[in-house]
């Protein structure tokens, strides 16, 4: 899809803000669930965005249980490439992506960080930072580090930097994404040297539950969405392009994360990724294991609940990862159209920064 990340910062938040909050663990009350229909509810308030609740579900194999992060990571530690879904920019879902980190590597040192975060072509300057070759600012504005790094992301890159854990940058340039979804796959085949290495070998294009997801995506959300006065087939041409965009971090974020476990082996890996990338293990982990056969994965996957004071999810939630992570929900960004014009306006030049310039 064309700029999906880069409109994560401007108009697909609008209708996107997927964000994650993080409760105390040790506040947690002690909580049920209970079914009534397709819905799950647990017995327990989020009562601010500090705080979170914890749900194991297996992927829908297990009934759905409150459990504690101890329980959490204890399992985790177990799977050779962990990924936690966040809500880009909620100050909980980060704060647990740290937590997990942390505990990972207390109970196996041998462990590496991968970030969407930041691009391929940037993987020197992070290896720079965590050398101490650079500061902070030198890694934020040469790494192309992502509007809130230093509220989101820094806790996890000092936990790597201080106990000497590679971080990868696993993500395709965000102007190759566009060029994508302009002009298709095939886009690729232009690129010479280096630029050509940013990107994953092989995009996985074909059909299944990821792109059937992914259309319904397109379809559901109006700044996506494929209209117009245009022939069907144009229609699905462009809604084809933006899938192989889509596809492109996945593929480059999965490749990117079965080099390192092939030059690393027994290494395990902790990914983080918008939760799209990951939930019920399609998109990145399952171009993961077509690079890796067998290699075994697990999933945290958020979800902001609607009524923070009876927190609920639904029935399709439970399949979408190994734990459900429940937060706070989040304000609306916009009620007036007006206010949407201007934020575009204003955020236009950082929109053009992934232009497709190829």
């Amino acid at each position: 899809m064309t700029n999906l990340k880069t409109l994560a910062f401007g108009v697909a938040a609008i209708c996107l803000t997927a964000c994650t909050t993080v409760t105390n663990d040790m506040d947690m009350p002690k909580a049920s669930v209970t079914q009534n229909g397709d819905q799950f509810t647990v017995s327990a308030p989020i009562n601010s965005f500090s705080d979170f609740i914890l749900i194991e579900t297996q992927l829908g194999n297990v009934a759905p249980r409150v459990v504690d992060m101890d329980t959490v990571v204890a399992d985790l530690a177990g799977y050779d490439a962990i990924f936690i879904g966040e809500a880009h920019g909620h100050a909980a879902s980060h704060y647990v992506q740290s937590k997990i980190f942390s505990g990972l590597h207390a109970k196996y040192a041998d462990m590496t960080l991968s970030m969407e975060q930041f691009e391929r072509s940037q993987q020197g300057v992070v290896d720079d930072y965590l050398a101490g070759k650079i500061g902070e600012e030198t890694l934020i504005h040469d790494g192309k580090a992502w509007p809130h790094y230093r509220s989101s992301y820094r806790p996890l890159v000092e936990f790597a930097k201080t106990n000497g854990l590679p971080v990868i940058a696993s993500e395709i340039p965000g102007n190759m994404v566009s060029c994508i979804g302009e002009r298709g796959p095939d886009f690729l085949n232009t690129l010479k040297g280096e630029p050509r290495s940013w990107a994953a070998d092989k995009l996985h294009l074909e059909d299944g539950a990821y792109k059937d997801k992914y259309y319904a995506f397109l379809a559901a959300v109006p700044s996506h969405s494929v209209g117009g006065d245009e022939s069907e087939a144009e229609k699905e041409k462009k809604r084809f392009y933006r899938y192989a965009a889509q596809v492109s971090r996945d593929d480059t974020m999965a490749e990117s994360i079965a080099n390192h476990m092939k030059a690393n082996p027994g290494r395990k890996v902790m990914h983080i990724d918008g939760s799209f990338h990951s939930a019920g293990l399609l998109g990145t982990p399952e171009r993961l294991e077509i690079r890796i056969p067998g290699v075994k994965m697990a999933n945290v996957h958020p979800i902001i609940v609607d009524d923070p004071k009876n927190p609920t999810f639904n029935a399709k939630d439970v399949g979408e990862g190994q734990y459900l992570l429940l937060i706070y929900p989040v304000p609306k960004r916009f009620v007036q159209m007006k206010n949407i014009s201007a934020f575009i306006a204003r955020t236009k030049d950082k929109i053009d920064e992934n232009r497709c310039v190829y």
